[in-house]
């Protein structure tokens, strides 16, 4: 598969998820590096007008996942087991931008580390995401 009907697998993969609802893209995937954009507005906002927490969340487990799973396969699958999160700088419009990287990739489990920036590159959020890989059945 060449890198666009990847990200285009990836984005229709998507339809009717959590990730569609939010209005995320995928924009990079590669083995080991994806870059998923968010945008700041009605569906990811919190009531005092930022960006809520639980949406970098979900855009961080969302692309650490869909990482993992790129990895695993084709034969293993991962499901998350943990992830944290710091938010570090409030945004109240535009788009972020999640770039995870695999920090650790064993046969059992993998470690990604996922930046979430503004549109000006400034680190919004910073999360640690952890799947468990398993045989597929």
């Amino acid at each position: 598969m060449t890198p666009e009907e990847i990200i285009s697998t990836l984005q229709k993969s998507m339809i009717g998820t959590l990730g569609e609802t939010l209005g995320m893209e995928i924009i990079l995937a590669e083995m080991g590096l994806l870059k998923g954009r968010m945008p700041v507005d009605h569906r990811t906002k919190q009531p005092f007008g930022l960006l809520h927490g639980g949406a970098s969340v979900a855009l961080a487990e969302t692309l650490g996942s869909i990482g993992a799973n790129m990895l695993a396969y084709p034969d293993k699958h991962a499901v998350g087991m943990e992830i944290n999160a710091n938010h570090l700088r409030p945004i109240s419009d535009g788009y972020v931008t999640g770039i995870a990287k695999i920090l650790h990739q064993g046969s059992t489990s993998h470690v990604w580390e996922i930046r979430i920036e503004d549109e000006r590159g400034n680190l919004c959020c910073i999360s640690r995401f952890t799947a468990a890989i398993r045989r597929n059945p």
